[in-house]
């Protein structure tokens, strides 16, 4: 079995491509990918997703669309112990700091990312070695209407911070679902955003993240059903 040529031309195909490497660990999938596996994930934090994505044929990227664009498709992987529950956070998009004029909910990064998503768990236990890791059932997750309100009203409070210079006041702390913290390799790495006087002023970067309490019931929901 070898990665794929090119992207799926299909919601079904690419749901096909998960089941063909359900099952499998991390370093199989290395090995028949010809693909170096790292010691430990300290470095290589993304390693997992972008095994992923070669086996899956994404080709998005880094941009700031869907890892399958022509299907509209978002790819998420997520680390799980034993129980089925997540392990950390959920990286969604970056965060824009100097917010485009007009942008809404309906036009924003955050909702794009997050209309349709293939969630594909992996073993994250750290007493697991990396290569012992085995990857899980994927399954499509698109929010309810419930489940949508919360991220609209989550990412509207934030935004209105952003929007009208209170960005350096923001907590994780704050979000039901959604929530801003930095996101950069390090903390000399710094971006433009507006200040509480209009100025722009130097800050971290920011990302968009979602809270394990809001990615537990989306594996809960799909695993129970």
């Amino acid at each position: 079995m070898q990665p794929p040529a090119s992207p799926p031309t299909s919601p079904e195909s690419l749901l096909l491509r998960c089941h063909a490497i359900a099952g499998l660990s991390l370093g199989e999938l290395a090995d028949m990918a010809n693909v170096a596996i790292p010691a430990n994930l300290q470095r290589h934090k993304g390693w997992p997703g972008m095994l992923i994505e070669k086996w899956l044929g994404a080709s998005a990227g880094s941009k700031p669309q869907q890892d399958f664009p022509e299907l509209g498709i978002e790819l998420k992987t997520i680390p799980i112990d034993a129980n089925f529950s997540p392990l950390e956070t959920t990286y969604v998009c970056f965060a824009p700091l100097l917010m485009p004029p007009g942008i809404t909910w309906e036009t924003s990064n955050v909702r794009n990312k997050l209309q349709q998503v293939l969630w594909l768990p992996i073993e994250g236990d750290r007493a697991i070695p990396l290569a012992e890791r085995r990857v899980a059932s994927g399954f499509y997750w698109r929010p309810s209407d419930y489940e949508d309100a919360i991220l609209r009203s989550d990412w509207e409070e934030l935004v209105e911070q952003i929007a009208t210079g209170h960005v350096e006041s923001i907590t994780s702390r704050q979000g039901v679902a959604l929530h801003i913290r930095p996101k950069a390799a390090n903390g000399k790495v710094l971006t433009d955003a507006l200040g509480q006087d209009g100025q722009r002023i130097k800050t971290r970067p920011r990302g968009f993240y979602l809270r394990k309490t809001f990615t537990q019931q989306i594996l809960l929901d799909a695993f129970s059903s």
